[in-house]
């Protein structure tokens, strides 16, 4: 889930209803935990954030610090501790403990647990249900080192034998999650003491054995994913030796890590050498993040931008390493005043966003005397991350849409007869290549005709069985221009839509995007969109990207009839920017999109 970059859409801060609201959803989810266990990980007095993921995943930190919790569900209900969490309250879950440091290996590159390659403890296999979210923990280590849900209960793995998958590992340590909070918290010394980071070699891409025997050990003291009992077939083409070369490079930092015996020690080592700051030094230090970011990751297209997403995307990824910035403080106290007293000098231009209630930087002022007196610092690391997530960002921007077949009763002997696969999805080509090739296997080409095909009796019943009229004719032959079309009128039709990593496959043709503008009361125009779903695009977000490019309000409702299916509501006549715009960054083809105008007499 958090294997590669993503660039999160929006940042907010918490009200205190909704802080409540999510310390209940907290409390339900994880029975295990008293209220000082909530509090640790949820700080009352403390801002809780929350960051919107392309993929509907909800993240909640706390700001400046880490992310301490997520939820895949977008509605609050699957909620999952972070690493960061479990290091300071480990036993805020249940835990697999591994059979041993070897499986480890694989766990941090990202595959899945399988039961092969769990302990079980002396007093018996530990009780659990489908769907419940467990960590997974190295021998004689407290620490967790992933999080994930449970595929199946305790009866139905018992059942099984204890074979086949345990845990569908959704965070672990070193993934891109863990890395949003600049790897600034890891426990005390001895963490790695039992987690093996060496590159398996070999790596096996099968999955784990239905048996629960002890790994077969190679001559270099490895194991194979097989043998470890993990499965890596869904890691997406990613070569789990690749991703474990980058855990290598921290084991030299974090040999001698461990988890904090006293909760009041729970804060890293790394921030304790920079918690005496002065007041002025934090000041500067702050007006010097702000030009880095104004210099290297903040772009005029970017603007308006809110404060939250200022602090959180540009502020804070620009401080020194190793350095942890409070802006309480400050002299400033607050984000919204800090702002404010830049805008103030003239270094930018903010203002505060009376719906949204935070500061919002409008503008950059590149002739002020700050500004021109400025040099950035030059990190190569960071450059060369910054072209990743570049290129990571306009690979999600990326839209694929295909038209694809599935076989249907009706041509299933064609596909027998050529040994073509019945259950994969084929493009129009590939499937006008099967009929095409059963035509040269039963060799049904007219000799006296080339341009013509013979229907022999099992190509004649897959084109027209059922369409013909009861007393009508079968037709004896068909021309090749025809045979191909007519074979792919006989198979189910289904479209596949695919934005960077998100793909889906849905039955039937790709529904449009409808634009449609209307008059409402006192004569004013509304533009209605409806159809994003079929696109892979987030309703809620477009109408906060609609806001600021068209600065009219937007909202979202859901269609009435249409459980799941969304329209965005934009006040005025925008129908054919919106059009334009849709074209132009979500790469939506002009085809896809209808436009109605109901204004026009």
């Amino acid at each position: 889930m958090f294997k590669k970059p993503v660039d999160v859409k929006t940042i907010q801060r918490l009200s205190g209803a909704d802080k409540k609201k999510l310390r209940r959803t907290a409390k339900g989810r994880f029975p295990q935990a008293s209220d000082a266990d909530l509090d640790a990980i949820l700080p009352p007095k403390a801002e809780i954030t929350v960051a919107k993921y392309p993929n509907h995943v909800l993240v909640y930190g706390i700001e400046g610090e880490f992310p301490m919790i997520f939820n895949t569900d977008a509605r609050g209900h699957e909620l999952f501790p972070t690493v960061y969490a479990l290091w300071k309250v480990p036993h805020l879950l249940p835990a697999f403990t591994l059979k041993g440091g070897e499986v480890s290996r694989f766990v941090i590159g990202g595959a899945d647990l399988m039961f092969p390659g769990i302990s079980i403890p002396p007093e018996g296999f530990p009780s659990f249900e489908a769907g419940q979210p467990w960590a997974v923990k190295v021998p004689g280590n407290p620490a967790a080192i992933a999080v994930g849900s449970t595929t199946m209960s305790s009866t139905e793995a018992l059942k099984a034998g204890l074979r086949g998958k345990a845990l569908k590992i959704l965070h672990y340590y070193r993934d891109m999650l863990w890395d949003s909070a600049d790897g600034c918290y890891v426990p005390n010394e001895g963490f790695f003491d039992d987690i093996v980071v060496e590159d398996p070699n070999p790596v096996s891409t099968s999955q784990a054995p239905d048996s629960a025997e002890e790994p077969e050990v190679t001559n270099d003291g490895s194991v194979s994913a097989e043998d470890a009992g993990v499965d890596i077939s869904d890691n997406h083409g990613t070569n789990p030796g690749i991703q474990i070369e980058a855990v290598e490079e921290i084991t030299d930092v974090v040999n001698e890590l461990k988890l904090p015996e006293d909760k009041t020690t729970e804060q890293a080592p790394v921030e304790m050498e920079h918690h005496n700051l002065r007041t002025e030094e934090i000041d500067s230090l702050l007006d010097k993040c702000l030009l880095q970011a104004l210099y290297t990751s903040i772009k005029e297209k970017d603007l308006p931008m809110p404060g939250s997403t200022l602090w959180a995307n540009h502020i804070l990824p620009n401080r020194p390493p190793g350095v942890t910035i409070d802006i309480k403080k400050s002299s400033h106290k607050k984000l919204s005043k800090w702002l404010q007293s830049k805008s103030s000098s003239g270094l930018i231009s903010a203002k505060e966003d009376k719906y949204k209630k935070e500061v919002v930087l409008l503008a950059i002022n590149h002739k002020h005397p700050d500004y021109m007196a400025f040099r950035p610092e030059k990190r190569v690391q960071e450059l060369v991350e910054h072209e990743k997530d570049v290129a990571e960002s306009s690979v999600t921007k990326q839209l694929e849409v295909a038209e694809i077949y599935k076989p249907s009763s009706h041509v299933k002997p064609i596909f027998v007869a050529v040994e073509a696969d019945m259950e994969k999805y084929y493009s129009a080509p590939e499937a006008s290549d099967i009929v095409f090739r059963y035509v040269e296997k039963e060799k049904l080409v007219k000799p006296t005709d080339r341009a013509k095909v013979i229907l022999d009796v099992t190509l004649c019943d897959a084109l027209y069985k059922g369409a013909i009229k009861k007393g009508s004719a079968y037709p004896t032959e068909i021309h090749k221009k025809d045979l191909g079309s007519a074979f792919l009128n006989r198979m189910q039709v289904h479209h596949k839509v695919s934005r960077g990593t998100q793909e889906v496959i849905r039955k039937g043709a790709i529904r449009t995007i409808q634009i449609m503008t209307e008059r409402r009361q006192g004569n004013k125009k509304m533009t209605r969109l409806s159809g994003l779903e079929c696109f892979l695009m987030d309703p809620d977000s477009l109408a906060s990207e609609l806001q600021k490019k068209f600065a009219c309000s937007t909202t979202t409702a859901e269609l009435p009839g249409k459980k799941g299916q969304y329209e965005v509501l934009v006040q005025g006549g925008v129908i054919d920017d919106l059009a334009k715009h849709l074209v132009d960054h979500y790469d939506v083809p002009k085809r896809y999109i209808e436009v109605y105008d109901k204004t026009k007499r």
